[in-house]
């Protein structure tokens, strides 16, 4: 079966799926008109009463999921992007304009910048976009800070190529419709009442059968855009497009987990205009293979029946099979699709204030440096107060049981015990003997004993004895916030500390304790528990 066909055939079946709710709607008013003219009695009035209110709920359902289908095609309102004007930002739009004149396109008639890893061309739907209708583009701020300006040509074609070709335009009319088609068995399973989900049950299984027909021509029209962006754009800079779109989604990922989330814990953010503006600091900082690593444990996603895209393999393997062409190759020193904008800080400062919700926007706001001290402050302090209370329980119990019995109280945070009081402890012979017994753990590990107690409890009491180890060093004033664009934010530790901690710390938590080596390490340094590093942790934590 021809590509028209097929095209046809998925229109056929999206009329179907819209006459579904036609044809209920004539059952149900032919059963009620029979009711009430031909079957109607007094006896069973009550009966034939909830009858009829059944079918007029029903009725409702089934209109609002018409209602539903035949607005699917509107444009709606975007209030986390920024909508962007030609006078704006005429380099940008005429690179879009560019894009469309040489497909063979319109050019849209918005454009909005969003704050995701994502572009996309989408038209409000007259017949399903037989009849064309306003136009909206979206583009990714991390998509432009990415890409280069070849490689966002790249896209733009493939996005413009949805509309451009010929063969497709059913096609597209037919793929427009499956989103018709979801939304309305999505406003079913959204209703308030069994009824709806009664009601939408016939609608899902007719939107299941749809789905799977229309496969084909998804992957058809796929396959067809990125044909267009080849020859608009290139051969080889439309598959390093390719493989570079997947290592982006991963990295703005890791950066808004690892960076942008950095001060949910203190309710702060960063700077205006960097909680996603900061994703080009960390772009610069790490070069491809760098951001590869970020994604070389991503495995894609398995595809399923309904997936309209087919694999990134499969379509850069489709675009190799193409002919050579006289495209230039990606420069390495290409600039950034960023750079067509002007003022990109007041776009990134703009983005956040519609993308955040009303109670982050009104967060205080931290510089980078101070955001990260405050963070690796206040993580240290969350890791050593479990090991600070044990510890401070077991020297009160040691002070108290000269009787020979063992009592333990919580102690109060202003009485935890510092660095020194800990290293104490634990050349007293305490850690296995009472301060591992009162370290948090699930009941499961409570029953274990000897070594595999003390194998579970160690990584506990060595995490909370180096994040003593921080706080002191913060104290000092020897350790200071590295935002670690290419690596993990966190804390700079003076040399002799980066290459003997890890051992030092190893010694102190031995089935034979051994503090000698970390008290060499912290003599000179810092001698006394730190408090302004303990009041930094509670303020971060508190704030």
């Amino acid at each position: 079966m021809t590509y028209r066909l097929r095209a046809l055939r998925v229109l056929l079946l999206l009329a179907g799926f819209h006459l579904i709710g036609v044809a209920l709607l004539a059952a149900m008013a032919a059963f009620d008109w029979l009711l009430v003219t031909r079957w109607l009695t007094e006896r069973a009035a009550w009966f034939e009463g909830m009858v009829l209110t059944s079918t007029i709920l029903v009725a409702a359902a089934i209109l609002r999921g018409m209602y539903v289908f035949l607005r699917a095609g509107r444009l709606r309102p975007l209030p986390d992007a920024v909508a962007v004007t030609p006078e704006d930002q005429p380099e940008l739009w005429e690179q879009i304009r560019a894009t469309a004149e040489a497909t063979g396109e319109r050019v849209p008639d918005e454009l909005y910048l969003v704050a995701e890893v994502n572009a996309g061309v989408a038209e409000r739907n007259r017949l399903l976009g037989l009849v064309p209708g306003r136009r909206r583009m979206v583009l990714g701020l991390p998509l432009l800070a990415g890409l280069t300006v070849s490689q966002l040509r790249a896209v733009l074609a493939h996005e413009f190529g949805h509309y451009a070709n010929a063969e497709t335009r059913t096609g597209g009319a037919a793929m427009r419709g499956r989103l018709a088609v979801v939304q309305t068995v999505e406003s079913f399973h959204e209703g308030s009442t069994p009824l709806h989900h009664a009601v939408g049950i016939p609608y899902l299984a007719y939107a299941r059968m749809f789905l799977r027909t229309s496969y084909s021509v998804a992957r058809h029209q796929e396959l067809a855009a990125d044909r267009l962006a080849a020859r608009h754009a290139g051969r080889d800079t439309t598959a390093a497009t390719l493989r570079l779109l997947p290592v982006l989604s991963v990295a703005h990922s890791h950066y808004l987990d690892t960076y942008a989330a950095m001060g949910e814990p203190l309710g702060a953010l960063p700077p205006v205009g960097e909680v996603y503006g900061g994703f080009r600091r960390l772009l610069a900082a790490r070069g491809g293979e760098r951001l590869a690593v970020l994604a070389a444990d991503r495995h894609e996603p398995r595809p399923d029946e309904y997936d309209t895209h087919p694999p990134t393999a499969e379509r850069i393997a489709r675009i190799a099979e193409l002919p050579a062409d006289d495209h230039p190759d990606v420069a390495v020193d290409e600039p950034a699709a960023l750079t067509l904008l002007r003022a990109p800080d007041q776009v990134f400062a703009a983005l956040e204030a519609g993308a955040l919700a009303q109670g982050e926007a009104g967060l205080r706001r931290m510089s980078w440096d101070d955001l990260v001290l405050a963070r690796a402050v206040a993580d240290a302090d969350g890791w050593s107060r479990p090991l600070r209370v044990a510890v401070g329980r077991a020297l009160r119990s040691s002070a108290q049981s000269g009787d020979g019995t063992v009592t333990s109280r919580p102690a109060a945070d202003d009485r935890l015990p510092g660095l020194p009081e800990v290293l104490d402890a634990f050349d007293r012979g305490l850690l296995w003997t009472a301060v591992a017994d009162r370290m948090p753990k699930p009941d499961q590990a409570a029953r274990l004993t000897g070594a595999s107690a003390r194998n579970f409890v160690r990584p506990r009491v060595f995490d909370g004895l180096a994040g003593m180890v921080h706080l002191h060093l913060v104290e000092a004033g020897v350790a200071g916030p590295d935002i670690a664009w290419s690596g993990q934010p966190g804390l700079t530790l003076p040399e002799e500390f980066e290459k003997g901690l890890d051992d030092a710390l190893d010694a102190a938590v031995a089935d034979t304790p051994d503090t000698a080596p970390l008290r060499a390490l912290l003599d000179g340094r810092v001698s006394t528990t730190g408090a302004r590093a303990a009041d930094l942790g509670r303020r971060g934590i508190e704030a």
